[in-house]
């Protein structure tokens, strides 16, 4: 909204007087606008491009034996790039063999990717992936996958996630740096341009329905921060903060790769707020994110601007219940330190009695697992679920948080502050 002396800027984007639109209100106030001009030379980019096809890009990958794995709390995925992808648990029980269940999710590449004709509009190179184990819900078809390749610069071919979009059918997605230097895959930033409007004759500089506005949002912002301040016992800094890396391609954002961060907090406080359950994990990937609060419930939840929230009761904590449960399975999991003594790897705890499933007819119910997980950022947590019977859930949390509270647990897996 810049007033009436005004030059157009003369470096970065391009601004022309005569590309401008005429904008009234409702209140009859003119405004000309004047656009930028967006020509990216993004398309000129790739029509001069003679560089190698995304596949042959990829091509590292598949004539290498190169493999890539994600482990969640029951089920590890196995890609092996353009050879197999497999689902498979492993049960290791003492002075036993090792019992393997296994799915094969695609078994060879049904277009081979070197041929694959360049062109497509989408951020991502798929590749598909036919004749897996036959699936018995669909008249034993074989299972089949696509892999999703989508360029990340700091990447290191991880999968990125797995879904079953219909019954034996999956889709892939793995983060990989050797598509970047194709323009169609390349990371992009997405611009903000400015648009600069000027009164007309008769029209105040700004529209008075949007100083209105703008005051109403100063005012309700001030009680706002004085509920935080309150809440963090006056003191001024913010008790989270999100950082993420937007994988955006095209100017769309498309995936956000991210973990969630607890700044400010030391980790006894930490440790104290998460075990009493006044402070809970947020996570998840897609549609359905979750909210872990210890001793007290999982939620599922969904938001959206216009409907607002969704939320679904997974599990609610009932210590009696959690007993009972952990007296039929194993609460705590260990491994061998190299000193030959054992340390606690997993606890896992139960929480029932969430809201009625249509499928079963039973209340929802689901295991969370809690692991140790070292990273470079003391407060990261990362959160998934599984569902490998109809509402019945299995929530993965893993946090830096959990290391250090894991040797409390006791013969119920039940944890305590260290002393």
């Amino acid at each position: 909204w810049p007033g009436t002396e005004f030059s157009l800027p003369t470096t970065g984007v391009l601004y022309k007087e005569d590309n401008y639109i005429i904008m009234t209100t409702v209140d009859k106030e003119k405004y000309k606008c004047i656009l930028p001009l967006i020509a990216s030379g993004n398309e000129e980019e790739e029509k001069d491009y003679k560089g190698p096809t995304p596949g042959e890009l990829l091509e590292p990958l598949f004539k290498q034996s190169s493999c890539s794995y994600r482990i969640e709390s029951y089920w590890t995925y196995e890609v092996c790039h353009g050879k197999h992808i497999r689902q498979y648990h492993e049960e290791k029980e003492t002075g036993q063999k090792i019992n393997i269940q296994e799915y094969y999710l695609g078994n060879m590449m049904i277009k081979n990717p070197l041929s694959e004709p360049e062109g497509q509009m989408t951020p991502y190179y798929p590749v598909e992936m036919g004749n897996g184990t036959p699936c018995s819900l669909r008249q034993n078809l074989p299972r089949s996958s696509t892999v999703m390749y989508i360029c990340h610069p700091e990447a290191k071919h991880e999968i990125l996630s797995v879904a079953e979009v219909t019954t034996c059918e999956y889709e892939v997605v793995i983060l990989t740096p050797l598509l970047c230097s194709h323009p169609k895959y390349r990371f992009r930033a997405s611009p903000v341009n400015d648009i600069f409007c000027q009164s007309l004759p008769g029209s105040p500089l700004k529209p008075h329905n949007l100083e209105q506005l703008e005051k109403q949002q100063e005012m309700m912002k001030m009680p706002f921060r004085r509920v935080k301040e309150e809440e963090m016992h006056s003191t001024k800094e913010e008790k989270f903060s999100s950082i993420h890396k937007p994988v955006a391609v095209g100017g769309h954002q498309l995936l956000t790769v991210g973990t969630t961060h607890i700044s400010k907090l030391t980790d006894d406080q930490l440790i104290k707020e998460f075990l009493s359950g006044s402070y809970c994990f947020h996570g998840g990937v897609g549609w359905w994110k979750y909210e872990f609060c210890y001793g007290k419930y999982v939620h599922q939840y969904h938001e959206d601007k216009e409907s607002g929230k969704t939320s679904v009761v997974v599990g609610t904590w009932s210590k009696e219940e959690h007993i009972e449960w952990s007296r039929k399975n194993a609460a705590r999991t260990y491994y061998l330190r190299e000193d030959g003594t054992q340390s606690v790897r997993m606890v896992s705890h139960f929480y029932g009695n969430g809201d009625v499933c249509d499928l079963t007819d039973k209340p929802r119910q689901v295991t969370v697992k809690l692991k140790c997980k070292e990273s470079d950022s003391p407060h990261a947590v990362t959160i998934y679920m599984l569902e490998p019977h109809s509402c019945q859930y299995i929530l993965g949390v893993e946090s830096p948080v959990i290391c250090k509270i894991l040797d409390t647990a006791d013969e119920y897996g039940l944890l305590s502050v260290p002393s």
